[in-house]
């Protein structure tokens, strides 16, 4: 294949990609691991294949460095998360051409990944500080107990993200573990490394030491469990049947995990809901980023009432949407990142036609435009007989099912073993309120895709069911990166009975005092 030469607006070439592979340290510099173009098929650069042993010179380097950063005050950390934050914004030509060549993505949902992480930089470089700061707790006996809350860093933070949003998923959860003091070690997937070494650079380059941040690279197949075991907290974002198998190993290691896993995303179209406004949300949350999205949607409800005029809106919009390989704004939606993908794309619906479905749009690989160009798909008739009717696809497909009404849609919604991210599309948000509340996912979007839920990073996100455990974002977000920590001081009297007590008379004594407490307004 051809090496990548030419240079791109963003300054991308050889020359810049070499210099982010250089970053990784392998103790083997001439086992490396091809990196492919996705929009020509050609060959992007290459990286250091890591081994079990450079994970583990990795972790001793990370855990070097965050002694002295655990003891930096929060403020400081703090101000290094601002700066990154506008280091990436002014220089983000540079990551949204990586984002486009190494994933395929459309340039216009390469920059939700730039956006991303700028939001989560500015909110805990804001809020750290007070989520982490020592905070006083009633004691066991008022006043005379002084109670404080620790946050201690975990210590080292293994990270194994996925390819579908190498910048956000690469960097973004490593953010709030860096600002509570910990180090990082971090896989980016195999395919897409180069998001990850860049978003490392720009974060020293913004006053965070050196090595604080390790990446390897390399399969996860080799480097998943050596991660594991280097790691006091593990952070991974992937298919739920790997997610078991990380959850296990993890409970072996007696470390917490957080694991935002699959999904089969569901869409509700209400009754009473602006059709036009609908078909515009449900093509985004569909066909965003080649519907390659963790919480993209796959299942649409429509009551019988608006079948019609919907489906024939949501077709004719489809149809509309413009593919490309470019490296510019002009696309509607980009490439597939991998054979595999579209290898899977082609055979859920392959077998859907096979077995009585209906394409009322797209239906076709397109490789006039690239080697894993797919169009988007609608389908009705899917039953349960078909692969894509409970399997994730993870890509350009969704399927169209006709209810009578709000309850069968909410009913057929939650009928899934998944419950990552679901949307409700109403003219009343009461309603989509009202609504959302009884589905079974960790967001709900009212008339919104996802973008609502995922951007609104004060709150907590992560899955129901098989989609996951633990949160990102919110308090949760960064709490989970630490330790608690709980100190008591007592004063004058010692918890329980005095010495000079009879133990009956401390019992009535404390009997009254428990029934006094409970009358109290205020008191825990």
């Amino acid at each position: 294949m051809t090496t990548f030469m030419a240079r791109t607006a963003g300054g991308v070439d050889s020359e810049f990609l070499a210099g982010l592979a250089a970053r990784v340290q392998a103790a083997d510099p001439a086992a490396r691991l091809e990196i492919t173009n996705v929009m020509t098929g050609e060959n992007l650069g290459d990286v250091p294949r890591c081994t079990a042993a450079d994970v583990l010179a990795a972790a001793e380097r990370a855990r070097a460095v965050q002694q002295r950063w655990a003891t930096t005050p929060i403020a400081d950390r703090a101000a290094v998360l601002m700066r990154f934050h506008e280091l990436v914004l002014r220089r983000q030509d540079e990551v949204l051409d990586l984002i486009q060549l190494e994933n395929g993505k459309a340039r216009r949902h390469a920059f939700e990944e730039v956006m991303d992480v700028c939001m989560v930089s500015r909110y805990y470089a804001n809020t750290a500080e007070g989520y982490l700061r020592p905070k006083r707790r009633h004691g066991a006996q008022l006043a005379l107990t002084e109670v404080w809350e620790h946050h201690h860093p975990k210590g080292l933070v293994g990270i194994i993200s996925p390819w579908n949003y190498p910048l956000t998923l690469g960097i973004s959860d490593a953010i709030p573990a860096i600002v509570a003091g910990n180090a990082v070690l971090t896989k980016p997937d195999q395919r897409t490394p180069f998001s990850a070494l860049w978003a490392v650079r720009l974060l020293e380059e913004a006053g965070m030491p050196t090595g604080l941040v390790q990446v390897v690279t390399g399969s996860g197949a080799e480097l998943g469990t050596p991660i594991i075991e280097a790691s006091d907290f593990l952070m991974f974002t992937g298919s739920t049947a790997v997610g078991r198998t990380v959850a296990a190993q993890a409970g072996e290691r007696l470390i917490d995990c957080s694991m935002e896993l699959g999904g089969k995303n569901a869409l509700l179209v209400l009754d009473d809901a602006d059709v036009a406004k609908a078909v515009d949300g449900a093509v985004r949350a569909c066909f965003s980023n080649s519907g390659q999205l963790c919480i993209s949607i796959e299942r649409i409800y429509v009551p019988a009432a608006i079948w019609n005029d919907f489906s024939a809106r949501f077709a004719v919009r489809t149809k509309e949407l413009k593919l490309s390989a470019a490296l510019d704004y002009s696309a509607d939606m980009g490439s597939l990142t991998s054979a595999k993908q579209l290898e899977t794309v082609s055979h859920h619906v392959d077998d859907a036609i096979g077995k009585g479905a209906t394409v009322i749009a797209g239906g076709r690989a397109r490789p006039d435009l690239g080697p894993f160009f797919y169009e988007p798909t609608i389908l009705t008739g899917t039953d349960d007989s078909m692969i894509a009717y409970a399997d994730e696809t993870f890509g350009p497909l969704v399927s169209l099912y006709c209810v009578d009404g709000e309850a069968e849609a909410i009913a057929k919604a939650n009928d899934s073993p998944y419950g990552l991210n679901f949307s409700v599309w109403t003219s009343d948000p009461k309603r989509g309120r009202d609504v959302a509340a009884r589905l079974q996912a960790g967001t709900v979007n009212v008339n919104d895709a996802y973008a609502a839920a995922w951007g609104s990073v004060d709150a907590p996100m992560g899955g129901m069911k098989a989609s996951g455990m633990g949160r990102r974002h919110g308090e949760q977000g960064i709490l989970e990166y630490t330790e608690s920590q709980t100190i008591a001081v007592e004063r004058l009297l010692p918890v329980g009975a005095p010495t000079w007590l009879d133990a009956g008379r401390y019992a009535r004594i404390m009997t009254a005092g428990l029934r006094l407490l409970a009358r109290l307004p205020g008191i825990k």
